[in-house]
């Protein structure tokens, strides 16, 4: 309690973002077999409560750019579920027989939407996209030793970028193939889509570093430290993964929480986003084409 008392932010941090991740999702959806509508907005009105207790008490206070940066997040958010939901967004996208292209491209329009609002956010709020990672980095840059991944003093991203590339590549693709039936006609019918899923895998590569790991990374590391948020910044795309991911469940959360783990690295030590893009980019090309080779 004392500990609290002095240094009240981390607990702060940590439990407003729990709650607005999709950890209440899941333990709703687990208890009850719902995920229920008014969700959303009580992390809406969390999130603005946290801001209005960031400007009344001065020891959070620090931690107002972070509260600001994800209700625009939670309002991006929101904004997509209104347009996909409207009639406008389905005679636009959605077509009998639906079309794997136009299904998918109305996600990721819209996830890029929501990614563009967190970075006007980002970019009010710290006036220099450097300081939000919205750069390729230093692609050479040192990398931090991890004696348990065996890194050691001396050695480079331009090195370990490809290593990790290939790691999460051969992590979906392990799964994916003990559940995705791969038969030579499926494969037929999808490989004239494959260059539909790398267009996807780019847009959504790009989307999730700017809403997942910049608002964390370029609001926490100054306020609880680069470990912390590194942390919060893995926990939080792992939650985000538990239910919808692929593959869902614990073993979803476990992969994209060290995948979170290995981008945040390489955004902080490269000052940038080009090695966070590709690693995340390469094994989403496998994760949409599976999606194409199970579309009827």
């Amino acid at each position: 309690m004392d500990t609290l008392k002095k240094h009240p932010i981390p607990f702060f941090i940590w439990a407003v973002l729990l709650l607005v991740s999709d950890l209440p999702n899941i333990l709703l959806v687990n208890l009850s077999g719902a995920d229920p509508g008014w969700l959303p907005w009580a992390k809406i009105g969390l999130l603005a409560a946290f801001l209005i207790l960031c400007w009344l008490w001065e020891p959070i206070r620090a931690a107002w750019k972070f509260g600001f940066v994800f209700l625009i997040f939670l309002l991006a958010n929101w904004s997509v579920d209104w347009i996909i939901r409207s009639d406008f967004w389905r005679s636009a996208f959605y077509q009998e027989p639906p079309s794997y292209t136009a299904t998918y491209l109305s996600f990721q329009v819209l996830d890029v939407l929501r990614a563009l609002l967190v970075i006007a956010a980002l970019w009010w709020l710290l006036r220099d996209r450097k300081a939000f990672f919205l750069d390729k980095g230093q692609l050479d840059a040192p990398i931090e030793p991890v004696r348990w991944l065996g890194i050691g003093q001396g050695e480079s991203w331009r090195v370990f970028g490809w290593i990790f590339t290939a790691g999460a590549g051969a992590a979906i693709v392990i799964p994916l193939a003990f559940s995705v039936p791969l038969t030579a006609e499926a494969f037929s019918r999808a490989l004239p889509l494959l260059p539909v899923a790398i267009l996807l895998a780019a847009l959504n590569a790009f989307a999730e570093e700017a809403y997942y790991r910049a608002p964390i990374l370029a609001t926490l590391v100054g306020v609880v430290g680069k470990t912390q948020a590194l942390l919060m910044a893995c926990v939080f795309f792992g939650l985000s993964h538990y239910l919808y991911g692929s593959p869902p469940g614990v073993l979803g959360f476990a992969l994209t929480a060290f995948l979170a783990f290995l981008l945040g690295k390489s955004m902080l030590e490269t000052r940038g986003m080009g090695w966070a893009w590709f690693i995340h980019f390469v094994p989403d090309v496998f994760v949409f084409f599976s999606y194409a080779l199970t579309w009827n």
